[in-house]
């Protein structure tokens, strides 16, 4: 409501002064409402480009640039605030607070949108696309370059015939069309998803689970001693009993997709080669 009554009050002030730079001007004051853009952003943008992330960026469990939110205004998504930082460019995710993206729209702010992404081509295409909006090319394609580097190098050290579940509050897994899944295979392991038929964020029936008896268990990293509904799954006996080794891999680095995403890929090929008794 606050959103739409300042939009109305101040869009014939903003129409004027907001418009979209020119397109062979870079964009001189960026601002970033979600957490993955905001983390793009950060590894993209040129010194003084980028003005603004969401309050996300600054959180240790959700980011892996936390430290290097600090540096940025933090922003809610909130329509006023992002008109008091009068940017030129506003990046956002596709889910993102839709009022505030329509709003600053109708304001005659320039704003962006991406996609989630599903895999490491969905996460070269968003960087490169980074890249070409914030006019740092030579940048973007330096990170795409580590990612295939990191790829290459998780192929040539993968570990054979393992397999792994990804098991999550509430039963959840992440199986193909997923970045999880896309991580998962760039370890070289195998998701029991596959060969249970299982696509996209759904449930993992512990039944399932225990006939699969994978090697590995990815579980959710987040939990803690507080009794709650959506983690019962974790301390059913079934479960417990299970003989694959459990593993936590911190929820930041699946997440988003960027070279760092490969970090959730390198700790399932330790894990791998763990259990078989080998140094990683």
């Amino acid at each position: 409501m606050r959103a739409t009554i300042a939009g109305t009050a101040l869009a014939t002030l903003v129409m004027p002064c907001c418009a979209p730079a020119l397109a062979t001007e870079p964009p001189k004051r960026v601002v970033s409402m979600n957490l993955c853009t905001d983390q793009m952003a950060m590894l993209i943008a040129g010194p003084g480009q980028l003005y603004s992330v969401s309050y996300l960026a600054g959180d240790q469990s959700s980011s892996v640039l936390a430290s290097q939110a600090s540096g940025y205004v933090v922003n809610h998504g909130l329509a006023e605030e992002i008109f008091l930082m009068q940017p030129d460019l506003v990046i956002a995710g596709t889910y993102t607070t839709r009022t505030t993206v329509a709003l600053l729209r109708r304001l005659g702010f320039r704003v962006e949108e991406f996609a989630p992404e599903s895999s490491f081509d969905d996460v070269r295409a968003n960087l490169r696309r980074m890249g070409d909006i914030l006019q740092r090319q030579r940048r973007a394609a330096e990170l795409v370059a580590e990612l295939d580097a990191g790829l290459a190098k998780l192929a040539a050290n993968a570990v054979p015939g393992k397999t792994v579940a990804l098991y999550y509050a509430n039963s959840y897994t992440s199986g193909s069309g997923t970045l999880a899944d896309a991580i998962v295979k760039a370890s070289g392991l195998t998701n029991i998803d596959d060969t249970l038929g299982l696509a996209g964020t759904v449930r993992l029936p512990l039944e399932l689970l225990l006939v699969a008896n994978p090697d590995l268990i990815v579980a959710d990293d987040s939990r803690d001693e507080a009794p709650a509904l959506a983690q019962e799954n974790f301390v059913h006996p079934a479960y417990k009993a299970l003989s694959g080794q459990k593993i936590a891999v911190p929820g930041k680095y699946t997440i988003c997709g960027a070279p760092f995403t490969l970090e959730a890929a390198r700790m399932l090929q330790d894990a791998a080669r763990k259990s078989d008794g080998a140094t990683p």
